[in-house]
């Protein structure tokens, strides 16, 4: 009798500890210790209307953002592609060459958003292929014999050479508001190409700025200084969160300042852009 209530205690415990038990899946396993939900749902934050004849003032410039300075540094790692961060030439890539239309973002060959580029043959362009190699062998009677071995073949270079940002962007001052405001209207992907690295970085395309706003919004970026504020790629640009140069801006003979200008001369010329900009809304409010 003993001995059948120990077999109905122990039958009890085993079906108490089952129903207590946690079964885990893939899916349960986050890596953190809570669930990052503010950056997957946010969107960019709305322009506010804009009339052309509130616009007393605009100059348009062109800007470089070297990936070599420190506080660039977000925009280019991981060089790596991981789960829980990418870099901006990644989140771009990944976009597009996606076949979903509603994350499709939309390739450009010039600044003027007028040639779509050829996604194909921009894929072709990536892939870089090594020569094949002869390796010796020994067979199983000891007999030496040589076999062709492909080359590696190499898809993610552009991560590692991706060198530089151009920003196309319109400065204005609104007279309605009465303030200088600046908005970004295309990106410009350079990098440097795997065997011509002595012509330096080169242009791979353009993005409009504006088609790609709700996904960088939703796109966290790391933060240097606080692993739980993850600010997105939206906030880098909205907030201008970055170190640029002026490399150009709108004038009568269409060319880049390193045309007329080398050194410490075009670094002078970017300043002298700056300043004219501050100087216009400064003299708006000079009395």
């Amino acid at each position: 009798m003993k001995r059948i209530k120990n077999i109905f205690l122990l039958a009890a415990f085993f079906i108490v500890y089952c129903g207590n038990a946690q079964v885990f899946t893939p899916g349960d396993f986050n890596d953190g210790v809570y669930t990052k939900e503010n950056s997957e749902y946010r969107k960019p934050i709305p322009y506010t209307s804009l009339r052309e004849g509130d616009v007393q003032w605009s100059k348009r410039v062109w800007r470089r953002i070297d990936l070599r300075e420190k506080i660039n540094q977000p925009m280019y790692y991981p060089i790596e592609p991981t789960v829980n961060r990418t870099s901006l030439i990644q989140l771009l890539l990944k976009h597009v060459f996606t076949e979903d239309p509603a994350q499709k973002i939309i390739a450009f060959e010039d600044n003027e958003f007028r040639k779509p580029l050829d996604v194909e043959k921009f894929k072709g362009r990536m892939v870089i292929k090594e020569d094949s190699t002869d390796q010796d062998l020994v067979d199983s009677l000891g007999n030496t014999y040589t076999v062709k071995v492909a080359g590696m073949v190499d898809s993610t270079w552009i991560y590692e050479n991706f060198a530089s940002i151009d920003l196309k962007e319109d400065w204005f001052f609104d007279k309605q508001k009465s303030v200088m405001e600046s908005r970004i209207i295309g990106i410009g992907i350079n990098a440097t190409l795997k065997g011509k690295e002595e012509f330096g970085a080169q242009n791979q395309f353009w993005v409009y700025f504006p088609q790609c706003r709700p996904i960088f919004a939703a796109t966290e970026v790391f933060n240097t200084k606080n692993d739980s504020e993850r600010r997105t790629f939206d906030d880098i640009f909205w907030k201008r969160q970055f170190s640029s140069n002026i490399i150009r801006e709108t004038n009568v003979y269409d060319r880049e300042i390193e045309s007329y200008s080398k050194g410490i001369d075009a670094l002078l010329e970017n300043e002298r852009i700056k300043n004219d900009i501050f100087k216009y809304e400064h003299d708006m409010w000079h009395f």
